[in-house]
């Protein structure tokens, strides 16, 4: 029978492994200092975006990292940390990160993997200040529509002109 630590690591380390292999992004936050309530909030606001905040051994969470092969994000993982997990889009998660960051002095980002790319806190800085991906898409459509738009005016503009010139006929031969 084993023991009731080991069985806990490893369940862990197959809830790390089964986390990474379900998300596109993962961000790596250091939060000594936080309350329970605080980390509570974080959470819940997280959960909201399909995210999910993972507090685990470094033990176990650096042998899940190399065996999926992220050794570069092993050297992240010292002192109580935890791991964000990503399933959808990451700028929302990493603005909530970063405004809570920046309310609460004691939770640090230290870095993580967005998609394929490994990135450090100032690149999820850079990412938090991103518009959505709904606001992206809606600037790619209206950069799009514009040219339609602007050549729709100015050949309704030639047309009314020409109108306003057959009025000014009419009025003239009518007086």
């Amino acid at each position: 029978m084993k023991k009731l630590g080991l069985l806990v690591k490893e369940i862990s380390e197959k809830r790390v492994k089964s986390y990474l292999k379900d998300s596109n992004s993962v961000f790596i936050i250091k939060y000594s200092g936080l309350s329970s309530p605080e980390m509570t909030t974080l959470r819940q606001s997280l959960t909201g975006l399909n995210a999910r905040l993972f507090v685990v051994k470094n033990s176990v969470a650096r042998r899940a990292l190399k065996e999926r092969g992220l050794e570069d994000l092993i050297k992240s993982v010292e002192g109580p940390c935890g791991f964000v997990f990503i399933k959808e889009e990451p700028v929302g998660v990493s603005r909530v990160l970063w405004n809570f960051a920046r309310e609460h002095d004691r939770l640090k980002l230290e870095g993580g993997l967005l998609e394929d790319k490994f990135i450090n806190n100032k690149d999820i800085e850079a990412i938090s200040k991103l518009p959505s991906r709904g606001m992206l898409r809606a600037q790619v459509v209206m950069t799009m529509k514009s040219p339609i738009t602007n050549m729709v005016m100015v050949l309704s503009g030639t047309l009314r002109k020409f109108i306003y010139c057959l009025d000014q006929i009419r009025q003239k031969k009518g007086s």
